[in-house]
């Protein structure tokens, strides 16, 4: 086994090799750029080394200076993680020419999956089920849309060498294949270093499910069930689940087998996912397959009991597989959330800056469940605009799915973040959706079920009572804190004040208290409109989490103090709330509105970004719906369009210019 081995990687995914590691006794050395000098991997790992400036392209992806790390601190293997290096061949390649094990597959294996384009040739030789589509490389925009005609829309434009969502888009007609083209290609060539791209055939309704199997060097190869990853945004999976709520065994039996025979065909040694779509009536298709960890992985670790880094790290040391295909079992159903610093209510667009708070749910198994949080920040970390917006990612495990759903709800709920917009509220949200809940999932679920994009979630009239009978406990505790200061002049003695007025964003709901006391812990039963409400709570003013019992119905929240109250955050809900007496509420009514100032004729940067293009000039004339300009964040291009029709007043950016959310790009007349 070796002794120490250093992980070619950043974030959550460097933290967990580390873990694994750890627990085998294996050193670990961490590399960093200048944005990650202070990095939670850089503290956890043994040792680290300094390889670059921020930029992926003079550091992370520099695969000499991975090498010279290796050598300086006598590392005997890499573990690359996923994205940057560890789907690159060469890198691999370089590696066994130096003497350093590659933790991951043979340079092969990686050549013939690695490539969309030549892995879809090598999986129709081997006859496994692909989409139609057109496999050569496309030349320009003319050539992409003669094919696409040929292959008929919709179509997929897909980067040869792409992952994770980037240089991929959809095309419904012959308008949006040329833009398509431009905008995957130019993606695929900043992110990748390669602007191929291929199109084939879009399955329509499709679900995107994907088969972990696990080879060594002695043509062993099993595969350990499936990851349903339908739940995407632009590409990009927002959350996973294992088992798949779809497949029936033949499938899952079909799927698995198919995965096998062709990581055998290849050689394959180490983790991979095969990947398919699939379609309403079960047939599935081979989609690429992914020579690396997946991000996704901890929920098939979940269900399986078996440590995926921990079998990578043996199989390149070069022990067989402890276990055969029969061993192998799905136990239960486990749920992953990816939190991204990204703002859901402006179409997730990315944020950036420094978590002022990071208080996660408290990791563990109880009786009925487990939480797990995979991450590669801490409170005071900065989420720069150089790398993937990832901030955590949140797992939980439970024997059905949808007590695996409650438990994540629940651990969402009581995850608290701040100084950054992230997702958070919307994944919240998803956790009490109908549809996801039945399981009647496709690739377009955000899109079809969200058209509009993301808005905070209207509390029906049993939430209200809810919210409202928390605001009032909060409320009553911080009162009956400020009567019993030390310095504090009391007043005689008083009954609790029955009647009360809570106002729900611009809502006013009157409370009656009935019985109960105002000290800790709380406990109180309140009159809201017809209901009537038991609350009882152990939450102490400054505790960011309110966690309790409303109806005997457990509840957790979470709370943060604004001007003269206080905003509330659950299942997906956020509410701004103040507590008034009766008098105080009919005052309040009488206070004007104060109204946003008017935007509409300028352009603002959404998000902290790098201006790629400027479409336009000064003077120009545009119609509703033309690229203005587009501004790249966190290795995704935007495409900013006219809202309307207008002229181009001022414009006050130029390409290459790096922006600050809402700075101003151009001014209309």
């Amino acid at each position: 086994m070796f002794k120490k081995i250093l992980i070619a990687n950043r974030g959550e995914i460097a933290c967990r090799v580390i873990k694994t590691a750890r627990r085998m006794g294996i050193l670990t050395v961490a590399v960093y750029s200048d944005a990650d000098r202070d990095a939670l991997h850089v503290e956890m790992a043994d040792e680290s080394v300094h390889i670059g400036p921020a930029p992926a392209a003079e550091s992370y992806l520099v695969a000499d200076k991975i090498i010279a790390a290796c050598k300086q601190t006598g590392a005997e293997a890499v573990h690359p993680g996923y994205g940057f290096l560890s789907e690159r061949a060469s890198f691999c390649a370089a590696l066994e020419k130096e003497g350093i094990v590659f933790i991951g597959p043979k340079p092969k294996a990686i050549e013939a999956m690695g490539d969309k384009i030549e892995s879809k040739k090598f999986a129709n030789a081997a006859k496994v089920s692909t989409v139609p589509g057109h496999l050569g490389i496309i030349d320009d925009a003319d050539h992409a849309e003669r094919i696409a005609a040929e292959i008929g829309y919709p179509v997929m434009i897909k980067a040869s060498a792409g992952g994770g969502g980037k240089g991929m888009r959809i095309a419904w007609s012959k308008d949006e294949v040329r833009d398509g083209f431009e905008r995957a290609r130019s993606e695929a060539k900043s992110s990748f270093g390669d602007d191929r791209v291929f199109i084939e055939k879009f399955v329509v309704d499709p679900r995107h499910i994907e088969i972990q199997v696990l080879a060594d060097a002695h043509g062993n190869v099993v595969y350990l069930g499936e990851r349903e990853c339908s739940i995407q945004r632009r590409n990009q999976k927002v959350v996973e689940e294992a088992p798949s709520p779809f497949l029936d065994e033949a499938t899952r039996k079909a799927m698995g087998e198919q995965s096998v025979a062709l990581a055998k065909a290849v050689d394959y040694q180490s983790a991979g996912t095969v990947e398919f779509i699939v379609d309403r009536d079960r047939n599935f298709y081979f989609l690429e397959m992914n020579t690396r960890l997946q991000v996704e992985h901890p929920v098939t670790e979940l269900v399986t009991g078996i440590d995926l880094v921990e079998q990578m790290i043996r199989v390149a040391a070069g022990e067989k597989l402890p276990f055969k295909q029969a061993d192998i079992g799905l136990n239960g159903w486990a749920i992953e959330s990816r939190l991204y610093a990204e703002d859901p209510y402006r179409n997730f667009l990315p944020s950036i800056g420094r978590l002022t708070r990071y208080r996660p749910p408290r990791e563990g198994r109880t009786e009925t469940s487990v939480v797990r949080n995979d991450t590669g920040v801490f409170e005071g970390a900065e989420i720069s605009m150089y790398y993937d917006p990832m901030i955590a990612k949140l797992c939980t495990w439970a024997p059905t799915r949808l007590e695996a759903i409650e438990a994540m709800g629940e651990a969402l709920d009581g995850f608290v973040v701040d100084g950054i917009e992230h997702n958070m509220p919307f994944l919240s949200a998803l956790m009490k959706h109908s549809r996801w809940r039945e399981g009647r999932l496709s690739t377009g679920f955000i899109a079809e079920e969200y058209p509009d994009g993301f808005a905070p979630v209207t509390p029906d009239e049993d939430q209200t009572a809810l919210l409202s009978a928390i605001a009032l406990s909060c409320s009553l505790i911080e009162s009956n804190r400020r009567e019993r200061y030390a310095d504090r002049l009391r007043p005689a003695a008083a009954p609790l004040r029955e009647s009360w007025v809570v106002k729900l964003g611009a809502n006013y709901l009157p409370v009656t208290l009935l019985e109960g006391v105002a000290t800790i812990p709380f406990e109180m039963d309140m009159q809201i409109g017809t209901q009537t409400v038991t609350i009882a709570t152990d939450w102490r003013p400054g505790d960011s989490v309110w966690a309790g019992t409303a109806g005997g119905r457990k509840l957790t929240a979470q709370i943060r103090t604004v001007l003269n109250g206080l905003r509330i955050d659950w299942q997906g809900i956020s509410v701004r709330t103040r507590v008034f007496t009766p008098r105080q509420a009919e005052l309040d009514k009488l206070m004007p509105v104060k109204l946003p100032p008017d935007t509409s004729k300028l352009l603002l940067c959404p998000m902290p970004g790098l201006v790629v293009a400027i479409a336009v000039a000064e003077g120009q004339e545009v119609k509703a719906g033309e690229t203005l300009a587009i501004v790249e964040a966190m290795k995704m291009e935007n495409v900013l369009r006219a809202e309307r029709d207008l002229v181009i007043g001022k414009i006050n950016a130029k390409p290459g210019e790096s922006l600050a959310v809402d700075a101003v790009i151009m001014e209309f007349t």
